[in-house]
């Protein structure tokens, strides 16, 4: 696959990194990740980004899994992406990475979704077409768990987010797993009913924009920019005023729909609007145990790398504490800089 081939390429990369003036950031389009679309094309990146001296590039790239490879794979400094495919494709890969900003978990916008069914149990002996491996993977594992069911009782088939909506609509498809805004537009089609999603299981599918550890240790500028940035978006977008319904239009435009459409994923979206309320969840207990939940997980379906011995593997450093080994820690939630927004300091 695809992206075991940009886990290689990663490992053979070097490994220091240095102080520089120009980085790149990628994302691919979410409810929660919209935001640096519009912080990209209002200027605001740019004007975090003059005033600590450096240059930031804001691409899009649609498939979401590729974007997580590009990152991977050396291409960009800092990638949107969730806290399971952080750890079982950069980590697991060698990547030492850091949540930078913690964004919003899902909340109902990650679903499973039948044609001509009811409910969950029907999926029985379904193929279902998911990007394999990703949190769709995770959410339908959840779902099975709920109503007695595991991977077993069907067949997953791995496929392109970009491609899942045209795919559903073929008469051959039966069932998917994926999130927002194509899990809003298939739920849509007639005789389609979502029969799971992320607000089953509240705060474990989170996401955020994650960063190289080495290249953020090198250049604090780029941490402090992008948080600086994150957060003024975010006033921007969470107010009730003429300026934040333009901006929500401007990212609902962008992720292929229009305002009543993107405030209904927003609905399903526990957004952290403020720094502060990024920190009640990345500073809690509770992330510790939803990591090793996540790692758990991951282990049981071979994600860790085929060298993984258990599931504590690849150590993840968060505020209450460490999962797994501690000489080994690759994926990191440091709260410096949110608290920096949170304090004025930026």
């Amino acid at each position: 696959m695809k992206r075991f081939a940009a886990l290689i390429l990663a490992l053979s990369l070097s490994s220091v990194a240095q102080a520089a003036d120009s980085f790149k950031i990628c994302w691919s389009i979410y409810v929660g990740w919209m935001p640096w679309a519009y912080g990209a094309e209002q200027g605001i990146v740019n004007k975090w980004a003059d005033k600590y001296g450096i240059d930031i590039e804001v691409v899009q790239i649609n498939d979401y899994i590729e974007s997580i490879n590009q990152y991977t794979a050396g291409e960009f400094d800092a990638c949107t992406m969730t806290n399971m495919d952080a750890l079982t494709i950069p980590a697991a890969g060698g990547v030492d990475s850091t949540a930078l900003v913690v964004g919003d978990f899902s909340n109902g916008n990650d679903g499973v979704v039948l044609k001509g069914k009811d409910k969950l149990a029907d999926i029985k002996g379904q193929q279902v077409n998911l990007v394999e491996l990703s949190v769709s993977h995770y959410l339908l594992a959840r779902g099975l768990e709920s109503v007695g069911l595991s991977e077993k009782d069907l067949t997953v088939v791995n496929t392109s987010d970009a491609d899942m909506v045209a795919i559903y609509g073929t008469d051959d498809v039966t069932a998917v797993a994926t999130w927002n805004p194509l899990l809003s537009e298939i739920t849509s089609m007639p005789n389609s009913t979502k029969v799971f999603d992320s607000s089953m299981i509240p705060g474990e599918i989170i996401d955020l924009l994650v960063i190289n550890t080495e290249t953020l240790k090198a250049n604090p500028k780029l941490g402090k920019a992008l948080v600086g940035a994150w957060y003024e978006i975010m006033s921007v977008m969470s107010g009730s005023d003429k300026a934040g319904v333009d901006a929500k239009t401007h990212m609902a435009t962008a992720s292929g729909t229009d305002l009543a459409g993107y405030e209904a994923q927003l609905a399903s979206t526990e957004m952290f609007y403020t720094p502060a309320a990024a920190l009640d969840l990345t500073n809690s207990e509770k992330l510790l145990a939803t990591m090793e939940h996540v790692a758990n997980f991951s282990f049981d379906h071979g994600l860790l790398g085929d060298g993984a011995p258990d599931a504590g593997f690849i150590g993840i450093e968060m505020p209450a504490g460490t999962f797994g080994d501690k000489g080994n820690i690759k994926f990191r939630f440091d709260p410096s800089y949110m608290t920096m927004a949170a304090e004025g300091k930026l």
